[in-house]
């Protein structure tokens, strides 16, 4: 399975970004998606999720700002980002989820957002 994540780069405070990540796996559409950000030296965190039927999670840091969504037909999941902040610099990777957690090993190379002035 590759986990090919797109989209990042440079934004000012409040900007926005929407990335992408294109998965090459043969069953995409009942799994339930997760975008997940590693910030320097800090653990990776899962802050959105999104499941077979559309149902969404997000975490309390991102509510309201960052909308998850996702193209069974392109096997493609989404990541939209608005009114970011610093705290939102990271590298992002999107993975499947199982039980909560995530299900393949191999995260590929994310992508790397950096909010700055």
């Amino acid at each position: 399975v590759q986990l090919q994540a797109s989209g990042g780069g440079l934004v000012q405070p409040g900007g926005s970004l929407r990335l992408s990540c294109a998965v090459s796996a043969s069953i995409f559409s009942i799994y339930t998606w997760g975008w997940h950000r590693q910030a320097p030296g800090k653990q990776r965190e899962l802050v959105a999720s999104i499941d077979n039927s559309g149902s969404t999670t997000y975490h309390d840091s991102v509510k309201g700002r960052f909308t998850i969504s996702r193209d069974n037909a392109k096997k493609t999941v989404y990541l939209q980002m608005n009114s970011l902040n610093l705290e939102d610099t990271a590298v992002y990777y999107c993975n499947s989820l199982f039980g909560g957690k995530p299900r393949y090993d191999n995260w590929g190379q994310g992508t790397e957002v950096t909010v700055s002035s």
